[in-house]
């Protein structure tokens, strides 16, 4: 069959769960079987429990969201099939009638406002919510959310409210224990019992092995194109064995493609290969603390003059990453188009004479080796940059550790030069500058990862009075004025957005499902019989 590759711009032993229908069918009796391999699985069957990938793709398999994104980031109605604004501090959401959970139950308002409550006492998720002073329901299918003070991305907000069966999860389990309990890394009522509203229910599942789903026969959106019938997700952590999975016919889909398989995979007759620039935003922090070269923004800009991204992405990441000028990609209200990557080691060389280090200087530089796509070559990214520094006489000693080693070095600031890769929680640029620029403060968490040590409070105002302004043109524009102004002081450099990719066996149409959250509907997605 004819390749299709698409360049898009963008469990302790098996468990049946209570609240499903137990199904002990052979494949043959299931109808359309689905059979997808992640890199890791999703530790909980509580939604609530853990802010992380794999939460967030069993969250669109089993639950619906108020609104999603779509592939343009844009919003789309879900649970919420509309929302006005009826103050700055308020937001008003009509939701979705005739929806019913797996367990039965009807979905109400009630269980909008259950979830948010919960939401805002979840270790992993409070942070996100604390805007949200309180939601009230003000009938079975309107409620209201109420901020403490104007704030524009509600609706960013309602992408992370999968509504849960507030009757489902209320009251006292067997073993005498809170129905609603969120236990990190623990067994909980909600850990190993889910009654959500989604497409798929949970039938089976062995934790960090398999999960078996099969389609919610009354699942409200009778519009879906899905036609999976029986979905299994078996987690392969390990890139070479999962691209082994697809191309053996052991699984039909794997998320994400290493991109040292992306050639093999467009090449590959009989499979389907789709990939879009990411969001993650890879930078390389400069510490001003450390270094006291790096208080002068001659320098900084030598640095960030002296690095040629684009030869980073096209020849050690084989173009599988699109080379950054700045923090926001494509699509987000910071992004300023004429921020490009900056490589001119003509300039570079001037600005380090003229701030009087034409000889140079040394530098220590570290980086995590097992935590971005594509980690083996973080070594050779770091060498690149080394070579590329040396131009301008700077030395740079690199080191490179495990991410469970690299987080308490990085902690601790312990080189003058950090790598960081962020996506925005939010979909939006502000996030970007509130954890890795804003002036650190360690009482209210802002420039938590700012390894720059960098503070410049009129940068920092911008973006607060950013994230006041209710129109989205005038906080866009300030939002590009703060990011011309991280791009003039060069606090960090912007090294590459890390591109995405999956793969799939090519009757199975992946394409229309993906999008640059990398949380495949999977709902929706259409497979061709054998």
């Amino acid at each position: 069959m004819r390749l299709k590759t698409i360049m898009l711009g963008l469990l302790v032993g098996a468990q049946l769960l209570p609240s499903m229908a137990a199904t002990a069918l052979a494949d043959d009796d299931k109808g359309i079987t689905l059979r997808v391999a992640y890199d890791t699985a999703p530790v909980s069957l509580d939604i609530q429990e853990q802010l992380s990938i794999g939460m967030l793709q069993l969250s669109h398999l089993a639950f619906d969201p108020l609104v999603r994104w779509n592939r343009d980031l844009e919003f789309e109605p879900r649970l919420a099939t509309s929302w006005e604004r009826l103050d700055d501090t308020t937001m008003r959401l009509h939701l979705r009638h005739g929806v019913t959970f797996h367990s039965g139950n009807a979905f109400t308002a009630t269980d909008v406002v259950w979830t948010v409550r919960r939401l805002k006492r979840s270790p992993d998720f409070k942070a996100i919510f604390d805007p949200v002073e309180r939601i009230e329901a003000v009938d079975d299918f309107t409620v209201d959310l109420m901020t403490r003070q104007p704030y524009p991305l509600l609706l960013n907000l309602a992408t992370y409210i999968f509504p849960m069966d507030s009757r489902f999860y209320t009251g006292m389990s067997a073993d005498g224990r809170d129905k609603s309990e969120i236990v990190k890394n623990g067994n909980s009522f909600a850990s190993s019992h889910l009654s959500g509203t989604g497409p798929f229910e949970v039938v089976k599942r062995q934790p960090g092995t398999r999960t078996e789903f099969i389609r919610f026969p009354n699942y409200w959106d009778q519009h879906s194109p899905g036609n999976v019938d029986h979905l299994v997700m078996t987690p392969i952590a390990e890139n070479a064995t999962r691209v082994a999975a697809l191309l053996a016919g052991d699984v039909d889909f794997i998320s994400p493609v290493p991109f040292n398989a992306v050639q093999r995979l467009r090449h590959a007759d009989g499979f389907e290969l789709v990939t879009m620039p990411g969001t993650r935003i890879t930078m390389l922090q400069l510490n001003e603390q450390r270094v006291p070269a790096f208080r002068d923004p001659r320098v900084r800009r030598a640095f960030a003059y002296a690095v040629n991204q684009s030869a980073i992405a096209e020849r050690l990441l084989k173009g599988f990453a699109t080379p950054a000028g700045q923090m926001s990609p494509e699509g987000y209200a910071g992004h300023v188009a004429a921020l490009e990557p900056r490589y001119d080691l003509a300039k570079a060389r001037k600005l380090m004479q003229e701030a009087g280090y034409a000889e140079g200087f040394s530098v220590t530089l570290m980086a995590p080796n097992n935590r971005y796509v594509n980690d083996a070559q973080t070594a050779q990214v770091a060498l690149a940059v080394a070579a590329m520094l040396a131009r301008i006489n700077v030395t740079v000693e690199f080191e490179t550790l495990p991410k469970n080693q690299y987080w308490a070095e990085y902690d601790e600031r312990a080189a003058d030069m950090m790598m960081m890769g962020w996506y925005s929680d939010t979909s939006d640029s502000a996030n970007f500058f509130e954890y890795l620029t804003f002036c650190p403060d360690p009482v209210t968490g802002a420039g938590r990862y700012n390894a720059s040590e960098y503070c410049n409070p009129q940068i920092d105002a911008l973006v607060r009075r950013a994230n006041l302004t209710m129109q989205p043109e005038a906080r866009a524009r300030l939002l590009r004025q703060a990011e011309r102004a991280i791009h003039d002081d060069a606090p960090f450099i912007p090294l590459y957005w890390q591109n995405l990719a999956w793969a799939s066996a090519d009757r199975v149409e992946i394409a229309p499902v993906l999008n640059v959250m990398n949380m495949p509907y999977l709902g929706d997605v259409v497979v061709h019989p054998r």
